[in-house]
């Protein structure tokens, strides 16, 4: 074997080593977030919400519905900053500049960016209905950002490809053909995002909706409402084609209603122990 060789396998093996993982305050699961900073992350997350605020029709602040998106949004954001100050989760936050941005775009979706930068488009607000339908959605959204899930993403994505070279190279070293380098390059480069990012982006989505119900709950808004409202979207993406579960980077309506069910009874000791009824 080549030294160059020997040195890429023992850097990769050792990074995975030492690169710590976290883990994510509430569900306690451990995620690997090692290859991406807080601070590079933040810095890259804050220039692209930028870029997209400042070339997207956005939504004036005193229009009805950017009032209940920011409403919602600052109620939920401050209850769950409460939480993870008093029970020693602190640094999730550190450098976060939150901001709720409602943007003119027809599409049903709302997304988050590491930071707290949540964007809400009015295509989904009809699904939402009310500030109870929105704290679903902003629940779901800041549990994204609370629990570092684009950071660990972009550590898995930069994972993926790293085997992707280590294995083109062990196959290089197997065979002593070079050529097999860049086929093997090839094969796995189609298999590692299948067997990392997609499989973890649905685990993230389902914790997101367990921590959403959670943190709208301590903002004292019914978890309950969960249901329902997941229950709408499933019915407005009736006739939609959608991928293989394989190849989806999203649970199973199915199996998104049923999850919540299950975890509902912890919601709502969370909502009662904030005074909800």
């Amino acid at each position: 074997m080549k030294k160059y060789q020997k040195l890429l396998l023992v850097a990769f093996a050792f990074s995975f080593t030492i690169f710590a993982c976290q883990k994510v305050p509430l569900t306690g699961r451990s995620q690997f977030v090692g290859l991406m900073s807080q601070d590079a992350m933040l810095q890259m997350a804050f220039t692209e919400y930028k870029s997209f605020v400042d070339t997207s029709k956005v939504v004036p602040v005193r229009n009805r519905d950017a009032e209940m998106v920011t409403r919602v949004g600052t109620r939920i954001k401050t209850a769950v900053e409460t939480y993870l100050i008093q029970n020693g989760f602190s640094k999730e936050i550190d450098g976060y500049q939150w901001e709720f941005t409602t943007v003119d775009n027809s599409q049903i979706n709302a997304w988050a960016m590491p930071g707290g930068k949540v964007c809400f488009y009015t295509g989904i607000l009809p699904i939402c209905r009310d500030d109870a339908g929105v704290a679903v959605v902003m629940g779901h959204e800041i549990a994204h950002a609370i629990a570092s899930h684009g950071r660990e993403r972009m550590s898995r994505s930069i994972a993926a490809q790293g085997i992707t070279q280590v294995g083109a190279v062990l196959a290089g070293i197997a065979t002593g053909d070079e050529r097999m380098v860049q086929t093997a390059g090839q094969v796995l480069g189609l298999l590692a995002p299948t067997t990392l990012v997609l499989p973890n982006s649905r685990n993230q989505e389902s914790e997101a909706d367990k921590l959403g119900t959670i943190f709208m709950a301590m903002a004292g808004y019914d978890p309950r409402e969960a249901v329902g409202f997941w229950q709408r979207m499933a019915e407005a993406g009736k006739g939609q084609q959608k991928p293989p579960m394989l190849l989806s980077t999203h649970p199973s309506d199915e199996k998104r209603i049923a999850d919540l069910e299950t975890m509902m009874p912890k919601a709502l000791k969370y909502y009662q122990a904030y005074g909800g009824k």
